[in-house]
């Protein structure tokens, strides 16, 4: 069942159910910045590497339109699927290159194939639009190809499914197929598959393409997923929420079926609206405006991305599944669109849910220009990318690619944290460009122009590329390292969340965002904004965090601490899961004696037994079991600065414990740089202050951890860790049992362990001089 009619029973039982509402609802309010948190800055390197360069290349007829003299308008990069490694890029003004060790190849002109009627010239996505290579080119010989027709063509050549009033242009998919799959230049044959008319010269057939991790056999191999726009009507027309017709929808069709119109393409049993009264059955999700690029992450569940272009103010990013509805355009993004409010997009009805529209997983917004009224174009438009998949950048893998079509700005998400059911967008990074010699550079920069026209390609191993129209060049992502400030190069890639204090989130203060590879945001509890105090820990340091005990004589929840939780795990902290080592260090200094006063009984004497510095929990922690932990415990009657760890979920803990008094250790109002490493498959954790080795004494003796015996080597439960904890016990919440009333700052938890030698350089590297 399409999840929208699903959600829609779901409302309608509710409404049965529950009876007539009792308080009117809330009517949508005007929204001025509807995402104020603006894509921040990451601490990722990419280093981009010139790959191709392609000839200039003209618009047929002659443009009208500056924005479509380029230089090349290459349009997307990929790879043939038939074991050869050889790349395709295609060119909007009609040719299909193949690449040889980067250096382009006529392999087919297309606009020659149909002239006169084919038009490049008209519209920013006019022209050779895209081509995708059957999964079994390398067998079969077949290609497709979607191109834009005018003139003889609207009248001679009618399309095969409802088209818009006042057709101006059809966008037309060819079936190719080639004599020989391995020739360098195309002889074969070709027919036409689909035509669709279009009113309006922009938002067409955007892309079509298959999925490429079905497998033959599989329900959807060799179907073909084909992004048609709204034609330009969605704005003051249903057309995209009519399932009649497929303006405003992804389709997917079988292009060797017969049941579809004339013969020419089949129409999958699976597809959501087969069979369904009055609807498409080529529809595979609606309500879209400009569905610019989809892509499928090969990891976790191949869920389909699409970059989706916005009309007022939102670009985002849909995590798309059959029978959804992105809203447009009684919906952009996740705010309601009022047609007679050009100015404003509107907060979502309270009884939203009924409609059961997909929201995006990812978005940023757009304002006018400073002085411009609320209707000018300010020149945003989403670029829609891939998540990397490959082998050659571990600090990328997970990383959903994307950018900005006209200034070219590159940004990332972490596609695990890209889930709608959570209910929050996923945070948008913008990453640092750098080109072959180390030096700093815009996509600007390296194409030579204040409109990039960026878009993204991947090759058969995963690897990403950039590509500009502006001078028709592609570059290569060739290296990526995470560099948060001041960290020892050596440590950078094992650094999973890093918070310096100095990054608060632009719409939420009391959020602090992650300078390592995870993209998981912390809260400060409690304390909020406050909690970030003007103490320099190191070199470079300006916040430092205040935690500590608030009202020492109430029980309550007030403590100020810091962290993240989730019940069912932080996805974007998978980089724990199944690891032999980890690491967490950072600068601590204790304000006060320690442990603090025990608010949970009677006597005001009495006190914790210990304080907690920072920890990262294990997959079934309640919010108080680690995975890896630095704390100050009572061991044998005395209290310890410790590293305290389990390798499993749910199994035994083992302590290592400082053979020193633990004011030695964290001497009052002195900033000392802590670390501990755990090394869960030789069964060790060492303890440095300031970079220097610490003596200490194992207090479980046998083996906790299970590491005796088969299987090796010896790693962490495979679950996601719930959270991460820094100054107490717990990071909801609740009732606090170890708070640490001290500051901190520069904390880093890495998926290795650190050498002594790392260590010691990263003391040294980042401490007071």
């Amino acid at each position: 069942m399409p999840k929208t009619l699903r959600c829609l029973l779901v409302a309608l039982l509710a409404v049965a159910l529950c009876g007539p509402q009792a308080v009117a609802l809330a009517e949508p309010a005007p929204v001025d910045d509807p995402i104020p948190d603006a894509p921040t800055p990451s601490a990722l390197t990419l280093t981009l590497e010139e790959f191709a360069s392609f000839p200039k290349t003209e618009t047929i007829p002659p443009p009208v339109d500056q924005r479509l003299v380029r230089w090349a308008r290459i349009n997307y990069l990929g790879e043939l699927p038939d074991g050869s490694r050889r790349l395709f890029a295609n060119d909007l003004n009609g040719i299909l290159y193949l690449l040889d060790k980067g250096q382009p190849h006529p392999y087919l002109d297309v606009a020659a194939a149909f002239a006169p009627d084919f038009v490049s010239g008209r519209g920013l996505g006019s022209g050779f639009g895209f081509a995708a290579f059957h999964p079994d080119f390398g067998r079969n010989g077949r290609f497709y190809t979607v191109h834009t027709e005018w003139g003889a063509a609207l009248t001679t050549k009618t399309p095969d499914l409802p088209p818009q009033p006042g057709t101006r242009f059809h966008g037309v998919i060819t079936e190719w197929t080639a004599a020989d799959p391995k020739a360098a230049v195309f002889t074969g044959t070709r027919r036409e598959v689909l035509r669709l008319g279009f009113s309006g010269q922009i938002h067409g057939i955007q892309q079509i393409d298959f999925n490429p991790a079905a497998r033959r056999g599989d329900a959807d191999y060799g179907l073909l997923y084909v992004a048609a726009g709204d034609g330009g009507r969605g704005v003051s027309s249903d057309d995209p929420q009519n399932l009649a017709i497929p303006q405003g929808k992804i389709l997917r069709i079988d292009p060797r079926g017969t049941n579809g119109p004339g013969g020419k393409y089949g129409i999958p049993a699976a597809n959501p609206f087969t069979g369904t009264p009055g609807a498409l059955g080529e529809i595979y999700a609606y309500g879209m405006r400009d569905p610019h690029r989809f892509s499928w992450d090969p990891g976790a569940g191949n869920r389909l991305f699409l970059g989706h272009i916005g009309e007022h103010a939102i670009e985002a990013v849909y995590d798309v599944g059959p029978g959804d509805n992105l809203g447009w355009s009684e919906r952009e993004g996740a705010f309601v669109f009022d047609k007679a409010d050009r100015c404003h997009l509107y907060t979502l009805p309270e009884d939203d849910a009924r409609f059961g529209y997909t929201y995006p997983v990812a978005a940023y917004d757009h304002d006018p220009p400073p002085g411009l009224p609320c209707t000018a174009d300010s020149g945003h438009a989403i670029a829609g990318g891939f998540v990397y998949r490959g082998a050659r950048l571990p600090a990328l893998r997970g990383a959903y690619l994307f950018g900005d079509i006209v200034d070219g700005q590159v940004f990332f998400t972490v596609a695990a944290e890209m889930n709608e059911r959570s209910g929050r967008l996923a945070t948008i990074h913008r990453p640092r460009l750098v080109d072959t010699a180390g030096r700093q550079v815009t996509m600007r920069d390296l194409a030579g122009d204040s409109r990039v026209d960026l878009r993204f390609g991947r090759d058969g191993a995963g690897e990403l590329y950039l590509l500009s129209k502006a001078n028709g060049r592609i570059w290569k992502v060739t290296k990526a390292a995470w560099s948060p400030p001041g960290v020892l190069p050596s440590l950078r890639s094992g650094v999973v969340a890093a918070y310096d204090f100095e990054h608060p989130l632009p719409a939420d203060p009391a959020q602090e965002q992650d300078q390592g590879a995870s993209g998981t945001t912390i809260s400060l509890v409690n304390g909020g904004a406050a909690m970030r105090v003007a103490d320099r820990a190191y070199k470079g340091s300006t916040y430092a965090l205040q935690t500590g005990q608030v009202t020492p004589g109430t029980t309550g929840n007030d403590d100020w601490k810091a962290g993240v939780y989730g019940a069912d795990g932080v996805p974007s902290l998978r980089a724990f899961n199944g690891v032999k080592g980890v690491t967490i260090m950072g600068w601590f200094k204790m304000l006060g004696e320690g442990p603090a006063l025990n608010s949970n009984t009677a006597d005001p004497a009495d006190r914790y037994n210990a304080i907690g510095l920072a920890g990262l929990l294990s997959g079934d922690s309640q919010g108080h079991d680690v995975r890896a932990l630095l704390e100050l415990i009572t061991v044998n009657g005395e209290l310890r600065a410790v590293a305290l760890a389990r390798r499993t979920d749910g199994s035994a803990s083992q302590t290592f414990a400082a053979n020193l008094p633990w004011q030695q250790v964290l001497p009052r109002d002195e900033w000392v740089f802590l670390t501990a490493t755990y090394d869960f498959d030789d069964a060790t954790m060492r303890l440095f202050r300031n970079g220097r080795p610490l003596d200490g004494t194992y207090t479980v003796p046998g083996d906790p951890w299970g590491v005796e015996g088969d299987p090796e080597p010896d790693v962490t439960s495979a679950t996601d860790p719930r959270g991460i904890k820094i100054g107490g016990s717990f990071p909801q919440n609740t009732r606090e049992q170890n708070p640490c009333d001290c500051r901190m700052d520069g904390l880093m938890f890495l998926d290795r362990i650190a050498t002594p030698g790392e260590v010691r350089a990263q003391y040294e590297l980042a401490r007071l001089r």
